[in-house]
């Protein structure tokens, strides 16, 4: 079957995001209300020791293990997708998915951090 050229263009460039996104088999894309609860008001670590730090009103900021810190804003698009606009211009999308016990933020890049255990301390 034949499809008309139009069809391709607008399918074409949802297809190609698809397939930025580092999916495993048994990820499990977190929803919106999942990605509020997670970020909003936290510090997300992760195992290099880098912080991520989503404040009230959109304040995002993000700690290198051992020095240096880059400031930005944050907004969750309504599929969950966490956008980040930096104070320096370079902007990001991420997203949150479970794999098992495991909460792992995926880049548009193709790259998996998972995050470190929220813990009781």
């Amino acid at each position: 079957m034949r499809y008309p050229f139009w069809v391709v263009l607008v399918f074409l460039p949802v297809a190609a995001v698809a397939q930025q996104w580092a999916m495993r088999g048994d990820d499990r894309v977190l929803s919106h209300a999942e990605v509020v609860a997670l970020i909003e008001r936290q510090t997300l670590v992760f195992y290099d020791d880098g912080e991520s730090r989503f404040s009230v009103g959109g304040a995002y900021s993000y700690t290198y293990a051992g020095s240096g810190t880059a400031f930005g804003q944050y907004e969750i698009d309504p599929d969950g997708m966490v956008c980040i606009a930096y104070r320096n211009g370079f902007e990001r999308c991420d997203r949150y998915v479970q794999n098992g016990a495991r909460i792992v933020m995926l880049t548009q890049k193709g790259e998996r951090f998972p995050l470190r255990p929220l813990t009781d301390d």
